[in-house]
């Protein structure tokens, strides 16, 4: 009986709980000096279709320098309005505000900076390219 117990308990612990949000937020990799990241594009406004951002429920401008964290690294809100430094390997910095959530449960993988249009101006990178590696920590 007891073995059936544990399979069960095991069972529900599996249906109930892999890909929770508590589950997203352990699985960003650790903020570092230089944190590995991937630099995704995001358009902040209303037209973007991706709905207020999380931080303010507001809508932002492309021109502003600001990014979506995924799930781990947004940290249920805690980064919300802290600026974040970003590198890119061509040796360009940007500074940038954490205004959103890029939801690691809903298909957001779990090392993603999701930056606006400024902040690839900023760093000299082409949006078309889609996904490019960087490096982000703590401003």
């Amino acid at each position: 009986m007891e073995a059936k117990a544990i399979i069960l308990l095991s069972m529900y612990v599996s249906t109930h709980f892999i890909g929770s949000a508590a589950l997203a937020r352990i699985s960003s990799p650790p903020v570092t000096g230089s944190t590995p990241a991937i630099l995704t594009w995001n358009d902040f406004s209303r037209r973007g279709g991706s709905g207020a951002c999380e931080c303010d429920g507001r809508f932002h401008g492309n021109g502003e320098m600001i990014v979506a964290l995924s799930t781990g690294w947004y940290a249920g809100g805690s980064r919300c309005g802290r600026k974040i430094k970003i590198s890119a390997q061509n040796g360009r910095i940007a500074f940038a505000k954490v205004v959103d959530e890029c939801d690691s449960n809903r298909g957001c993988d779990n090392n993603i900076v999701d930056g606006s249009d400024a902040v690839w101006r900023a760093l000299g990178l082409d949006e078309n390219l889609g996904r490019v590696p960087v490096t982000w920590s703590m401003a």
